[in-house]
């Protein structure tokens, strides 16, 4: 197992970063990557399905990518579908990889086709999942406090309106208004919905749909992806729902702060959300799961996203550019992850992922 490191510093970013899921920046701006050996002439094409989670970050690390003047003849395309279409695509072989934020299960490890050696899970970055919220209509409701009493009886329909008791009683300072909680949650099979349920199953005593990709909801309506979900909160009023943390800083979506295991109240933020990841292992298949975290100050759900890759590639200049790719993400792709609120992994973690995709593709 890898066990993540504590502290790291990313002053040249304009960031400190107070735990050690993050990895420095200094030190990956100085790396490099060899560009793939493939035939300049030859145009290679990638396609890729899956996890909603991190698609703007995957979406902005092709295109930089792709930037670069020995990748022209390189194109990368990316679905950005929801981790349960991701997954089946990729077991069908109908993408050259998958995306998703729950590691491949066993029932789906038995359908990995044979003929494509061992079946890869490698963790490209971390990331928060957030309560977003919609009470633009009301003045002074920018902080709003969640207990996990409130935001588990919200999640089982227990508490039905804003101004509930348990609210009130967390927001002794605010004027709550007297209208529906709205709950918006996922339609489609959602590696977010897996993070989401897993720590509501350790956090919510009431709670009995259990977790997955795909789960029996007591309440609420349905939306597609993180931009269904978060496009549906941002549209109706009195709305509130579990988006990745960068889809609620692009639509300007207020978003509650809520309490941890330890009965502390922490905002969702990059720096608190990778205190969750603190002194963790990594097991050897880096299937690393936090559903309730024991860290005091850590903001209490967050999850890791994984590229799903094949261990054999019938076309070799496949093989050669996704793994150049995945490297040069790993590498050069912690500035854009920072920006846009994901978690980089560490630079140990990091060689491991790297070292792994070397050993078998």
């Amino acid at each position: 197992m890898v066990k993540v490191s504590k502290v790291f510093t990313r002053s040249l970013c304009g960031i400190i970063l107070l735990t050690g899921f993050l990895s420095s920046c200094e030190n990956n701006s100085n790396s490099s990557v060899n560009a793939p050996s493939i035939d300049p002439n030859q145009t290679v094409m990638i396609k890729g399905a899956g996890a909603t989670f991190p698609a703007p970050l995957y979406q902005l690390w092709i295109q930089k990518y792709g930037e670069g003047k020995d990748k022209q003849n390189i194109k990368i395309a990316y679905d950005s579908v929801g981790s349960g279409k991701g997954v089946k695509n990729f077991l069908e072989e109908n993408v050259d990889f998958g995306a998703s934020d729950a590691p491949l299960n066993e029932k789906e490890k038995k359908l990995f086709p044979e003929n494509r050696g061992k079946a890869l899970q490698l963790p490209m970055t971390g990331g928060l999942l957030v309560f977003a919220y919609n009470l633009s209509n009301y003045e002074g409701l920018e902080n709003i406090r969640l207990s996990r009493e409130s935001y588990c009886g919200i999640t089982t329909g227990k508490i039905k309106k804003w101004n509930d008791p348990q609210i009130v009683a967390d927001n002794p300072d605010l004027r709550l208004p007297d209208i529906p909680i709205i709950f918006v949650h996922r339609s489609d099979g959602s590696g977010t919905t897996f993070i989401f349920t897993s720590h509501v199953e350790k956090a919510c005593a009431d709670w009995k749909s259990g977790s997955g990709k795909e789960v029996e909801w007591p309440v609420g309506i349905p939306a597609d992806g993180n931009e269904g979900v978060s496009t549906q909160i941002q549209q109706t009023q009195g709305a509130i729902g579990y988006i990745e943390y960068s889809y609620s800083k692009t639509k300007n979506l207020k978003t509650a702060t809520i309490q941890n295991k330890a009965g502390n109240f922490i905002k969702p933020s990059p720096e608190s959300a990778s205190k969750a990841f603190g002194n963790s292992n990594i097991p050897e298949d880096f299937a690393l799961l936090i559903p309730v975290t024991d860290i005091p100050d850590a903001y209490p759900i967050v999850g890791l996203t994984w590229l799903l890759i094949y261990g054999n590639y019938s076309d070799p200049s496949k093989a050669e550019v996704i793994k150049d790719f995945v490297q040069w993400s790993l590498i050069q792709g912690d500035e854009s992850a920072t920006n846009l609120g994901y978690l980089p992994i560490p630079d140990d973690l990091q060689q491991k992922v790297i070292t792994s995709l070397d050993s078998s593709l």
